[in-house]
């Protein structure tokens, strides 16, 4: 059946999104990321990043993280950036199949975007111990897209839980 959508490939981008066009792109770990935390044994994994658009004033998002040896499925996000027109704020709303949804904020300077939680929501059935702030860092150096983040839980106070690098398979 034909479609009249308009995909992330024949869009052209919307100019508010000019100081986040450095993170468009497929991306793929290179080397694996590196997860650790207090309450859990420190792991290695690999990580899928799509980041597109389609013309509207918002990028969309998806990080799927797999176990490094099984390949198995692990972590999954999805959602949108947006930036306030004539500003450098910027907002990361996700949805992650942890039952967390979050809505992040903060700004991009240069090839840099540092975010932090504003608000975090999760079901009522979510594992404790819940997570009640969340950080990261976006950086691109030298063509590699870098992402930290740091967390805090109930039990724990903000401490890095993540440290991966990607690198771009496709624009």
């Amino acid at each position: 059946m034909a479609s009249d959508a308009v995909t992330e490939t024949d869009a052209p981008l919307n100019p508010l999104l000019e100081p986040l066009a450095w993170m468009l792109g497929n991306w793929v770990s290179d080397p694996p990321g590196k997860g650790s935390y207090p309450t859990i044994k420190p792991f290695n994994y690999t990580e899928e990043v799509q980041i597109y658009h389609i013309g509207q004033p918002m990028l969309n998002f998806s990080f799927n993280a797999f176990h490094l040896e099984t390949k198995k499925p692990l972590h999954r996000e999805c959602g949108f950036i947006r930036i306030q027109p004539g500003t450098t704020k910027v907002a990361f709303i996700s949805a992650q199949n942890t039952g967390i949804v979050e809505v992040e904020e903060g700004e991009v300077r240069g090839q840099e975007l540092t975010i932090s939680s504003h608000s975090v929501a999760r079901m009522s059935f979510a594992k404790a111990p819940h997570v009640q702030m969340i950080k990261r860092t976006f950086r691109l150096i030298d063509g590699k897209l870098e992402q930290v983040v740091s967390m805090a839980t109930e039990t724990e106070p903000m401490t890095q839980h993540l440290y991966i690098t990607y690198r771009k398979v496709s624009p």
